[in-house]
């Protein structure tokens, strides 16, 4: 069966096809519904893409939620990075006075039969003043709980081992696999 990842990103497309090898990449604009739940971003994307093409797909949305925010922005961080940048991340957790974080991949999966299933990872963290100038995405600012670093600080093994996406994507592993 021919399972394609949705994305533009190198990156996500690498953490993605190290714990699920025969994804391949299928790089095709989609709108993207702005929405808090991402369960619904992804339906969205999904249907948009089986409307195009046939056969499995997953997407993915990655978000991070600040605990100072009530959970914002949650999957509307690019919009906040965009905004903001990690540095005005990590000064707004810091007027607040509260750094914890908690980020979160959701993968869509529709399978060849049109059947939707979601696949969830999630992990406790704090925010912290940005490690380096440049990264992938908000990899600076976020420190996983139990780690004394940054994702961007990580090698790419360290971070695959404990990220969410790493975690949503062995998920998803396991379900290809019959688990």
């Amino acid at each position: 069966m021919r399972l394609r990842f949705i994305t533009g990103n190198k990156n996500k497309l690498a953490e993605a096809k190290a714990v699920v090898p025969d994804l391949e990449q299928l790089d095709i604009d989609l709108p993207e519904i702005q929405h808090l739940d991402p369960r619904e971003v992804i339906k969205a994307k999904l249907m948009e893409a089986r409307q195009r093409h046939d056969g499995a797909f997953v997407v993915e949305d990655t978000s991070l939620s600040l605990d100072c925010l009530n959970g914002l922005p949650g999957p509307l961080i690019k919009w906040f990075l965009t905004a903001m940048g990690n540095g005005g991340l990590h000064d707004l957790a810091g007027r607040y006075g509260v750094h914890g974080a908690v980020a979160r991949t959701m993968i869509g999966y529709l399978d060849p039969h049109g059947d939707l299933h979601y696949f969830e990872g999630s992990l406790a963290g704090r925010i912290v003043a940005p490690t380096g100038a440049s990264g992938f995405g908000w990899d600076p600012i976020f420190v996983p709980e139990g780690s004394t670093k940054t994702f961007q600080e990580m090698t790419r093994e360290e971070k695959n081992a404990m990220s969410m996406r790493g975690v949503a994507f062995r998920k998803l592993k396991a379900h290809l696999d019959g688990r």
